[in-house]
């Protein structure tokens, strides 16, 4: 449908517009409003709306720092359709650098959320409300919590033909098999007929050059996917398309002391990491349990028995399949 200007936010953007719009989250204790930047740029041609997002969880600053870019290099400007940049979504988090919302709920465990329900869900619920019904498609931007760090990957349902190839458009190392989490934004978008895809990249609370420039360069594949960009890429290497995973689980408490590098492939019996005590009394092996990818370590220095080491491949499927 061709519209000479779209209502969003209360506010009229025609073609050819570029908007810098708040979205009101709530009012602090102090009565301070709290306001989520909300970038708009729209072509003087029509086409699909995209979503950029980061900062859903506000330790992950990886996926803030790939809208960032994108928004200084100017990457987000279409010559088709309209690109929405929301470089911190969870504004609450990135304050006080804490995954979660003040109510302490995961908000990417509240959508589509509800107009009476916690801070996170009546969040959400505006979201729902008043951002989705733009959107053709999102990109959501993450990393890996905690200690663990992500390979630079995405991450959708293999079966759903629009997301799978968006995922191969965006050129990420991995494309990992990943079913909808309930209440997630991924699912949200996906009920109300939208094309999502999930990122991932580098760990919590640290910046990943390598993570963050794939994301800025993958955000551009899709435009340029999407038929957004004009002109010429180079197409992205095959991504590693990673049809079932598994954790290799640490079998001893102790230090850990990984020996394998992120994103390699190793062969079954590899030595992937050794735990030890302080006191020089034990030292334990933990060996890759068959040929795999590993796609995610954690790099954490003290261990629990039990405890998620390496995210690693257990099926592949070579790209065109």
């Amino acid at each position: 449908m061709f519209r000479d200007h779209i209502e969003f936010l209360g506010t009229t953007i025609k073609r050819g517009a570029s908007l810098s719009l708040d979205f009101d989250v709530a009012r602090l204790h102090t009565r301070n409003n709290i306001q989520v930047p909300v970038f708009i740029e729209r072509a003087k041609k029509d086409g699909p709306v995209l979503l950029l997002m980061g900062g859903v969880h506000g330790d992950e600053m990886n996926g803030v720092e790939i809208v960032r870019r994108i928004l200084r290099r100017g990457l987000n400007k279409p010559d088709r359709g309209t690109i929405i940049c929301i470089p911190v979504f969870n504004i609450f988090g990135f304050i006080n650098l804490s995954r979660k919302f003040p109510d302490g709920r995961d908000l990417n465990r509240v959508f589509p959320g509800s107009a009476k329900g916690s801070l996170a869900s009546q969040f959400a619920y505006e979201f729902t409300r008043e951002i989705t019904p733009h959107v053709d498609y999102v990109i959501d931007f993450h990393s890996g919590g905690a200690d663990r760090v992500n390979m630079a990957q995405t991450r959708c349902l293999l079966s759903d033909t629009d997301s799978f190839e968006l995922a191969k458009a965006f050129g990420a190392p991995f494309i990992v098999q990943s079913k909808y989490i309930p209440k997630s934004i991924r699912e949200s978008f996906r009920k109300r007929g939208k094309t999502a895809l999930l990122f991932e990249g580098g760990k919590s609370l640290r910046f990943d050059e390598e993570a963050i420039e794939c994301g800025v360069r993958g955000a551009v594949n899709v435009m340029h996917h999407l038929g957004m960009k004009k002109g010429e890429i180079e197409p992205p290497a095959p991504s590693v398309i990673i049809k079932k995973s598994k954790w290799v689980r640490a079998p001893h408490s102790g230090m850990l002391h990984v020996k394998v590098k992120n994103g390699t492939w190793i062969k079954k019996k590899t030595v992937m990491a050794l735990i030890t005590d302080p006191f020089g009394e034990f030292e334990r092996k933990v060996k890759a349990p068959f040929d795999c990818y590993v796609f995610c370590v954690n790099i954490s220095t003290i261990v629990n028995r039990g405890d998620a080491l390496f995210h690693v491949s257990v099926e592949l499927e070579e790209e065109g399949e």
